[in-house]
Parts: structure tokens; C-alpha cells; sequence
């Protein structure tokens, strides 16, 4: 299936008509996600609105290989997960697809990745292997052109100069970093910036008490002397990202949409402002599973944004901007 007009989505009519056209295609080639329909009873002559598609539980991922294309896999990402518990895994198919999708997705929420100077402070995610936020990062590094870019794992004595050189010469930076270790950062060092965006990727990964976003974000604005604290929303089941510029209201791509579940009945949505589970539609799954039906718990809001209050109790602590309730 042709991906391409994917990103060339302007209205909610193209978006709905190409999600309708993915699932048709993911029904007829996806093992595992039209035996998840078929238990439902859902048969494409079933579905004839978003509302009408099946959202597959985002553990399939742990338990499975969700994949609707027989294409030989050229990455597996995984989830970090804690010590012993099962990671989720994203056979994917075409990496040019999720490249397309994260600089697309940057640019439509920050311009030009060639104006900033990119620094990363992820260190429990360099720790390891098939991490898709480094992977888009690591892009991101090497597409910034800039020479001061880069990672960094422990040496927050060097990213505290660098950071502090670079803002204060008036380069726009973009510090990209793991909640702890933005922490970590600010107890060591004071900060008063004025050209820095510090986006945190959320996730204490066992570093720290887990606490509620506006904490966090009070916390950091101080350290670092912003008055916002960015944020990016993805996970591992996803090649598509959702941004915030603060107070933790996200805005998706025009070919990615979050809709509100009720908790207590998966099959019926809520209005927007009512808080439920999270579906996510992400047409850039194409080769996987592009509805899933998350753990996270949040709102919808009517201009197509969302906010994320916490996860489910039986769920993991893990990923990417997971706070607790």
C-alpha cells in the first residue's frame, strides 16, 4: 500500500476516508488484527465511520508480531519496560515511513530542524538497544547540520556549558531529555535561558518517584528559568509523535487522531473534555496496526489537541510522558 498521500492530509474527510482505506487493508493482511475483529464481529462492511473501527489493545504488542505486510522487517523497536517485565515490540517494515513521519511531524511544530543547535540528554534510553526516540532524535542531531549537537549520557558538567554558551550567543537550542535526567540537570546546575525549548520526554524509569505533570513542569520551568516546559508524546507501538508547547496540551499531525474511550465499555467514546482511555489512530502504522487502543488515560479537546492525566492502574510504568495519576 502506498504511503505517501498519508502526509499530503489536509481535512477530516481525507483523514477519515484514508483511515477507512487502512483498515480494510490491515483486515485483509493483518493475522492478528482480523482475528482481534473477527472476535468482535467487526467485518468491513461493518465499518462505515471512525467510529465504526476496531481499536487493538496496545499489550497485542507485547504478546504478538502485529505486522500487515510480509516486507522483511528493517528495525524492531522496543519498549524500555522495567527489569524482567515483557517488552512491546514494532516490527518495522519501512523506516523511510517513520523518517517521513517524525520530520514532517517536527517541522509542522517547530520549523526548521536546521535552526537549532540539538541537544539530548537521554541516558536510560542510550543504555540500551531499539529505542525509536533515539533513533528519531539521532535524525533529528545529525539533520540540525549544527556541530554542537548531539547526545549526552552523564556528563552534565559539559551539557551545562554547552547549553549556557549557546543560549546566551543567541542560537536557538532545543534540549531534548528523559524527565530524570532534566532533574538530575537542574539540582546540579542553575540555568536562566532565553533561546532554549527544554522538551522532556517523560518516564523517572524507576530513577525517581513518579509525579504528577504540573509538578514536574513547575519544578523544571524554575531550573531552567522558562516559563514552558515542552513535551513529546510517543511510544514504541507508534511512528507517529504528538507535541506539547505546555500545560500538557498536545497537538497531533493532520494523520494521526486521539479519541477518549469510556473506562468502564472500549467500545463507546466520550465527548470531548471527558477523561477515558486513549485510542490512537496513526496512519503511518500502515505496516502494523495503525488503531490501538492504549493504557493511557486523558481528554480530547474540540480543536483535534488532548491531554494526558495518568495511566491505567493494571498497566506498566513505562515509555515515553507516562505520569501517574
Amino acid at each position: 500500500m502506498e504511503y505517501q498521500d498519508i502526509f499530503a492530509i489536509q481535512t477530516p474527510q481525507e483523514f477519515e476516508q484514508k483511515a477507512l482505506d487502512i483498515f480494510q487493508y490491515q483486515f485483509d493482511n493483518n493475522t492478528i488484527y482480523r482475528s482481534f475483529c473477527d472476535l468482535l464481529y467487526k467485518h468491513p462492511s461493518d465499518i462505515k465511520q471512525l467510529k465504526d473501527i476496531p481499536f487493538l489493545p496496545i499489550s497485542f504488542f507485547k504478546s504478538h508480531e502485529v505486522v500487515s505486510s510480509q516486507e522483511i522487517t528493517e528495525a524492531t523497536f522496543t519498549s524500555s519496560g522495567t527489569t524482567g517485565s515483557i517488552t512491546s515490540k514494532h516490527y518495522v517494515k519501512d523506516l523511510s515511513i517513520y523518517e517521513a513521519s517524525f520530520q514532517k511531524g517536527f517541522t509542522a511544530s517547530y520549523g526548521n530542524i536546521e535552526e537549532y543547535a540539538v541537544l539530548a540528554l537521554l541516558p536510560s534510553y542510550l543504555e540500551r538497544t531499539g529505542s525509536s526516540l533515539v533513533y528519531m532524535v539521532d535524525h533529528l542531531i545529525k539533520a540540525s547540520t549544527h556541530e554542537d549537537s548531539g547526545f549526552y549520557l552523564n556528563d552534565y558538567f559539559a551539557l551545562s556549558e554547552k547549553l549556557k554558551t549557546l543560549d546566551a550567543s543567541g542560537q536557538k537550542v532545543l534540549l531534548i531529555g528523559v524527565s530524570f535526567a532534566l532533574l538530575d540537570l537542574i539540582e546540579k546546575y542553575s540555568f536562566s535561558l532565553k533561546n532554549t525549548t527544554i522538551m522532556e520526554t517523560g518516564g523517572m524509569k524507576g530513577k525517581r518517584k513518579e509525579m504528577i505533570r504540573e509538578e514536574l513542569h513547575e519544578i523544571l520551568s524554575k531550573g531552567f528559568g522558562v516559563s514552558e516546559i515542552h513535551s513529546e508524546y510517543g511510544m514504541t507501538e507508534l511512528l507517529s509523535q504528538a507535541y506539547s508547547k505546555g500545560k500538557g496540551v498536545f497537538t497531533t499531525p493532520p494523520w494521526m487522531k486521539v479519541i477518549a474511550r469510556d473506562p468502564e465499555d472500549p467500545f463507546t467514546t466520550l465527548p470531548h473534555s471527558k477523561t477515558g482511555g486513549l485510542n490512537i489512530i496513526d496512519l503511518a502504522n500502515i505496516h502494523s496496526c495503525a488503531f490501538i487502543a492504549t493504557q493511557d488515560l486523558g481528554s480530547t479537546y474540540k480543536d483535534n489537541t488532548f491531554s494526558i492525566v495518568g495511566r491505567f492502574d493494571n498497566s506498566d510504568i513505562r515509555g515515553c510522558n507516562l505520569m501517574v495519576l
